[in-house]
Formats: structure tokens, C-alpha cells, sequence
């Protein structure tokens, strides 16, 4: 498994979501390059730079909360978990299919819950500025 890149997470209300991409579109200089929502937990999500944008209620939001990063790897097979393991990560939730390929949560040694993701080769949805 190798980490293609480490995003970080940001919890907004959903009217807020347009104006936040807007404003990190022009701090970074570049577009949203992702966007969908996720309809089984009533988010939705976009990425613009290294920013992960999570956007829905506080009730829905509050059981992502305690994870602090996103990881983006190439691969969540069976040996990426043990390899995990091996380093001493605890895995709090086993690979399952998500809008965007597979997902699944990880407690590092350090306390740090980490979501890694495996995309698809297809983005679910094309990046929109709302």
C-alpha cells in the first residue's frame, strides 16, 4: 500500500459548502476537482487542493468528526491491513464500497483515526463550483 496523498478535513454546514469552495478554489488557484454527495449518511463532499470539504448537519457530521485526515492510497487489499497491523494501527472499520471506490477507518498508534481511501478509476461525480 503506499499513500498517494493526505487531505485534510473540513466540517461545514450544507449552505456553506458553495462559498467554502469558492474560497479555497482562489486561495489554491485551482478548481474543485471533486464533488457528490453521499446520500447514505446525508453529506456532501468536495475536494479542492488538499482540502476535503464534508458538508451536512451537525447531527450528520458528528459521527465523522473524530476522524482527523484522509488518506488516499492505491490499494486497500488485504495485505495493506496487515501491513497496517504490522506497524501498529488498529482497523476500526473493514473495507466497504463508498461513492468514490473503498473506504475504511484506521486508528494509528498515536491516536490519530485516519480514513483511507482506494478510488475508482472514475470519480463519481465531475467538480461543480455551486
Amino acid at each position: 500500500m503506499k499513500v498517494l496523498d493526505v487531505l485534510t478535513r473540513v466540517y461545514l454546514r450544507p449552505d456553506s459548502l458553495g462559498p467554502t469552495i469558492r474560497f479555497y478554489e482562489c486561495l489554491f488557484g485551482e478548481a474543485c476537482r471533486l464533488r457528490f454527495s453521499y446520500p447514505a449518511v446525508r453529506l456532501e463532499l468536495a475536494q479542492v487542493g488538499r482540502v476535503l470539504l464534508i458538508a451536512g448537519s451537525v447531527e450528520d457530521c458528528e459521527p465523522f468528526r473524530a476522524t482527523h485526515a484522509t488518506f488516499l492510497v492505491d490499494s486497500l487489499d488485504a495485505r495493506s491491513i496487515l501491513y497496517l497491523k504490522h506497524c501498529g494501527a488498529q482497523v476500526l472499520s473493514q473495507p466497504k464500497d463508498v461513492p468514490t471506490g473503498r473506504n475504511m477507518r484506521v486508528r494509528h498508534p498515536d491516536g490519530l483515526v485516519v480514513e483511507y481511501v482506494e478510488h475508482k478509476q472514475t470519480a463519481p461525480a465531475k467538480a461543480t463550483s455551486a
